[in-house]
């Protein structure tokens, strides 16, 4: 089996743009740093958080090589390849340069809806033309179709490079069902910040967290103590963060993490079309918040 080397905080990577719209890659190199000397576990690039759909081909591509070169093998990279179209995934898979990438995130196919079969279908194909590990990634919210304990369970035994999920159904029932039945050396990690210690008590390995763009530090502590069964401590640190779990998706992300990154100096608060910045009284409120953290 595959090693899973995507455990603890893994941070779900935003895109910062200057404000005429291109890609800042100097706000991105303080990002990074800022992730690593934070505690981060590993960078998951090129997901949802990075506002991918509206990157065009060449700028993946930059992204890709740029963050290759200055993460330089110092945290595991997990990256985004995924979508609804399987025959254009797996020739993503077989013609890209995967070197310095040590696993990809797929998502469920969304739009189409396929049954839980064409799911498993889906993936299977992806399975067998991956030349790195890959993590599934459930979330209904965003894809209009649940994959069920049954079709992860299915997958995790019958592909041994299907090392993890990102669990972001919502579903701890769900979530928890895969955790008892895994087959060895599958893992489940959290897909929603707001969930991550629960989750973690019942087994989970980590989180793909938004949050931690902001707050590498102080969220890696409460997943490395919640890991290590210090539950006491994690789960006080938990609950200092209820509130702003709540503030950064009332807008929708990554609006909510940019304009607290933006309140912090660490980049300008621009997002890309049909995502705009969050609303001015959220705004506030993150502001407040960031003053009372003492940044």
């Amino acid at each position: 089996m595959a090693q899973n080397k995507f455990r603890g905080l893994g941070i779900a990577l935003i895109t910062p743009f200057r404000a005429e719209g291109s890609i800042d890659l100097a706000a991105l190199d303080r990002l990074v740093e800022y992730q690593i000397k934070g505690g981060a576990d590993f960078l998951c690039i090129m997901g949802t958080t990075a506002e991918t759909p509206t990157l065009s081909r060449d700028e993946k591509r930059l992204l890709k090589e740029h963050l290759v070169e200055r993460v330089a093998g110092r945290v595991p990279l997990l990256m985004g390849c995924g979508g609804n179209n399987t025959t254009a995934v797996i020739e993503e898979l077989r013609t890209e340069d995967w070197t310095g990438i040590d696993g990809v995130l797929s998502v469920c196919p969304y739009y189409n809806k396929p049954s839980q079969e064409g799911l498993y279908q889906h993936f299977a194909a992806i399975a067998k033309a991956s030349p790195v590990p890959v993590v599934l990634y459930n979330v209904p919210g965003r894809t209009g179709v649940n994959m069920t304990a049954e079709t992860t369970l299915r997958l995790a035994r019958d592909f041994e490079n299907v090392v993890a999920i990102k669990e972001a159904s919502g579903n701890i029932t769900q979530m928890d069902d895969i955790i008892k039945n895994k087959p060895q050396g599958f893992d489940v990690i959290s897909g929603d910040d707001g969930i991550t210690f629960p989750l973690i008590t019942l087994g989970a390995v980590g989180v793909i967290s938004v949050i931690g763009n902001a707050l590498p530090a102080e969220f890696s502590r409460m997943v490395r103590l919640a890991l290590r069964g210090e539950y006491n401590t994690s789960l006080s640190i938990h609950h200092k963060f209820t509130e702003l779990f709540k503030l950064l998706f009332v807008d929708g992300n990554p609006a909510g993490v940019k304009a607290m990154l933006s309140e912090m100096g660490m980049i300008e608060n621009v997002l890309r079309l049909p995502l705009v910045s969050t609303r001015l009284t959220t705004m506030e409120k993150i502001s407040q918040i960031v003053k009372e953290l003492g940044y």
